[in-house]
């Protein structure tokens, strides 16, 4: 009766097991966790967007201030000289080179003028690029966010369901013989799932193949009792 006992309680401790491994499979496998993947992603590209939207601006922001300081530095030096070409006193000979000078100077001026107003451009550009992408990364974070609070709260109710089968675990294993844990266990160790069945009749719990008369009988006579096709621990 003790032994009867014993394997009543190893099928109890398998149900218990196949429980805990069917939580832990959920808690591993949950919905959220790859919505919370693709939200880590969908950061990472906001993020790294972002920051090359960043980059753009900050180029423009620095070409525009070169080329704003050259454009000054520039008009100041043709308004210079056109003054000299205004203000006459001398030679032909000069007039005419301070003139060509004078034209070269107002064409690089409106090229720099030209310059300034693209750079202006890419800024503004830049700027609604970094504003829209600061706007789009805080609502992608606050849905990442909101998976992982889902999420934590989802593994908290799972583990507290896992404690509670973790100590009934404990409390049943202790009812059965050392022996047959270490069948059960090396039985577990090959993942077939259930590895202690109850023999109904001439039928196997486990793999639910028939047994013959006479391989009940052989079956029922070994310590413990092994079906003949799956080799899980039958219980009578």
């Amino acid at each position: 009766m003790e032994d009867l006992k014993s394997l009543e309680d190893l099928l109890e401790l398998m149900d218990v097991d196949l429980q805990i491994d069917k939580l832990l499979d959920e808690r591993g496998s949950l919905p959220a966790l790859a919505e919370y993947k693709s939200a880590h992603s969908e950061v990472e590209r906001v993020t790294a967007v972002a920051e090359e939207a960043r980059s753009a601006l900050a180029v423009a922001d620095r070409g525009l201030r070169k080329t704003n300081g050259e454009l000054e530095i520039m008009a100041e030096k043709a308004a210079s000289e056109q003054n000299r070409l205004y203000a006459g006193g001398i030679s032909a000979r000069d007039a005419d080179y301070l003139r060509r000078e004078v034209e070269m100077l107002h064409g690089k001026v409106s090229k720099m003028e030209d310059e300034v107003l693209e750079f202006l451009e890419a800024k503004e550009l830049a700027e609604a690029d970094v504003a829209g992408l600061s706007d789009e990364l805080v609502k992608v974070a606050e849905d990442k966010d909101e998976l992982g609070a889902l999420i934590t709260e989802q593994w908290r109710l799972i583990d507290k369901e896992l404690a509670v089968k973790e100590d009934r675990k404990r409390g049943t294993i202790e009812l059965v013989d050392e022996y047959l844990l270490e069948i059960y266990d090396d039985l577990r160790k090959t993942g077939k799932g259930r590895v202690v069945g109850r023999l109904a009749g001439d039928t196997c719990g486990s793999c639910h193949l028939k047994l013959s008369a006479a391989e009940v009988v052989r079956v029922q006579k070994q310590d413990p009792p092994r079906c003949i096709h799956c080799r899980a621990i039958l219980v009578g």
